[in-house]
């Protein structure tokens, strides 16, 4: 292999963990956003109020984007294993 296989091997899984990430990382900034909002608001310093709607969150976004997360990681370790034959070289 050379180092500019690998080296783009390597942008590929960086880019692949990182679309990967941002739908549940976008999900958990703008529910911290506007927890922090509604507690400056309100003046409710309880962790409590705020650890419960991000988790809430989270769970949301990853059971609505956990179809397209899936085929997202299977195409690429369908890309990787059907290449195999490549990296041996």
């Amino acid at each position: 292999m050379t180092p500019e296989f690998v080296s783009e091997m390597m942008r590929q899984l960086l880019m692949a963990a990182f679309w990967l990430a941002l739908p549940l990382l976008a999900i958990g900034f703008i529910a911290g956003v506007l927890i922090s909002l509604i507690q400056i608001l309100t003046s409710i310093q309880d962790s409590a109020f705020s650890a419960v709607p991000r988790l809430a969150a989270f769970m949301l976004g990853l059971i609505l984007f956990l179809p397209w997360m899936l085929s997202k990681l299977m195409a690429y370790a369908t890309s990787i294993i059907g290449n195999v034959g490549r990296y041996a070289k």
